[in-house]
């Protein structure tokens, strides 16, 4: 089932000042960064520390890329601030299934691209205490590079 906390999203207004403050204030640096166009996001990846299942934690900082994306929405009504929490597994597609089967809404019927060449998948914040959750089965580490 799920081995971690993979990331934690963070809905911001602007990506590059945003990633000064984390910068500047705590010392994260940015592991990784990318346009994702499907979800009209901007995003920089800060990882925070590795895991003992090979995987690393981070926070997302997301930047919307156009008003209509579901982050550009999200942060017209609710300002800055969390957006999601993301779980790690190895196993996005049974997790997704077995949730399902517990009566959590799944977001998406088959899993999609996410950061770093990630499968994702979204559970309804509805289902789960008004967190929206993210499943996330990273990519081999080869594909992760920068």
């Amino acid at each position: 089932m799920l081995t971690r906390i993979d990331h934690i999203g963070i809905a911001c207004r602007n990506l590059d000042e945003t990633v000064e403050f984390y910068r500047a204030t705590y010392g994260f640096e940015v592991f990784h960064t990318e346009v994702n166009e499907e979800q009209g996001v901007r995003e920089a990846m800060l990882k925070i520390n590795e895991t003992s299942d090979g995987g690393a934690s981070y926070l997302q900082l997301l930047e919307p890329t156009r008003e209509d994306s579901t982050v550009g929405k999200w942060l017209a009504k609710n300002g800055e601030g969390v957006h999601h929490i993301a779980f790690g597994t190895a196993d996005v597609d049974g997790d997704a299934a077995a949730v399902r089967d517990k009566g959590v809404r799944v977001l998406y019927d088959q899993p999609r691209i996410g950061s770093m060449g990630s499968r994702i998948t979204f559970l309804h914040p509805k289902d789960c205490h008004g967190v929206l959750t993210e499943l996330v089965t990273s990519a081999p580490a080869e594909q992760t590079e920068h």
